[in-house]
């Protein structure tokens, strides 16, 4: 039974897990999307989505809590400067999975974990919709039509019907 076992332990000691959850969120603050393997994406995300629930108020307890996390403080400014603001309005689910399929040298299954607010494939804002109906209406015309003035064709056509006339 796996009773009280939330953590995956990845095969490593406590002390050398947390240096690399650490290190590999920083790099997915950096870069905004990461290469691993599906274990450690699922790891990572346990691990970097509260500290980016703390970067939504930018406190100092809050920013000495990630700090003590993550352990680079260029990591900490970019995530409470530029990561925050964008995400401010998410209620969570801050990063995503996408399974890659294999690695060709050990055959692990490998994964690309990225922040959801900035891809922009996924996030491309659609336009809306014209709301119609089948149902065929009037159509008003944009501009008022002027009558037409008499045109060359037509003074043509006028001899014609007085050559029938007579």
């Amino acid at each position: 039974m796996r009773h009280g076992k939330k953590i995956n332990h990845l095969g490593r000691k406590t002390a050398h897990r947390k240096s690399m959850l650490a290190n590999m969120a920083c790099s997915l603050i950096e870069h905004k999307r990461i290469n691993t393997t599906v274990a450690k994406a699922k790891a990572l995300k346990v691990f970097v989505e509260p500290l980016v629930t703390k970067s939504k108020e930018d406190t100092t307890h809050n920013r000495r809590i990630v700090f003590s996390k993550l352990r680079q403080k260029e990591a900490v400014a970019e995530l409470f400067r530029e990561v925050a603001p964008k995400v401010g309005d998410r209620p969570g689910g801050y990063t995503r999975v996408i399974k890659l399929g294999n690695r060709l040298g050990d055959n692990a299954d490998m994964a690309l974990i990225e922040l959801v607010d900035y891809n922009e494939t996924y996030n491309l804002t659609k336009p809306e919709k014209k709301k119609s109906t089948r149902r065929a209406g009037k159509k008003k015309p944009s501009e008022p039509t002027a009558p037409k003035a008499e045109t060359k064709t037509e003074e043509k056509s006028s001899p014609k019907e007085d050559k029938k006339e007579e």
